[in-house]
């Protein structure tokens, strides 16, 4: 897992984008540890490699989940977040009964998602406003 800025191509176009997921065990209660971390780890990577995604960071603490990935832009933040909870909650409730025992689901319904780009908003924000003010290259007036 290491930080890439490199653009991915698609046949529509070209895309670099990240995505910051943060979900939490339901009540926040500490039972994503030990073996339960060590899994929930290895389940999210495989839905990642499984998707295309790629993971750039990923965090599991008592009781939530931080994880920063690159995704394809077909994916929405309500799927990308829906596909990791989903299966997780699923496989670690079957193979730690404890889990069932002790919450009626794993996961909160609630997430936190935002979008990470490459770029801030100052600068794209900035480029927006200033489009007129930088001079036209000859072949852009040559067009007009």
């Amino acid at each position: 897992m290491s930080a890439t800025n490199k653009a991915r191509r698609f046949s529509g176009g070209v895309y670099d984008l990240g995505l910051h997921v943060v979900w939490c065990s339901k009540y926040r209660r500490p039972v994503l540890d030990g073996q339960v971390a060590e899994r929930l780890r290895e389940l999210i990577e495989q839905k990642a490699d499984e998707r295309g995604w790629h993971i750039v960071a990923l965090d599991v603490l008592p009781d939530h989940v931080r994880l920063f990935l690159k995704h394809d832009p077909k994916a929405s933040a309500s799927h990308v977040a829906n596909q990791f909870k989903g299966l997780t909650s699923r496989v670690l409730r079957e193979e730690f009964p404890h889990l069932k025992s002790r919450l009626p689901t794993l996961w909160s319904s609630s997430y936190f998602a935002a979008s990470v780009g490459a770029v801030s908003v100052k600068t794209v924000q900035q480029y927006i406003e200033t489009q007129w003010e930088r001079p036209l290259k000859e072949s852009q007036e040559t067009i007009a």
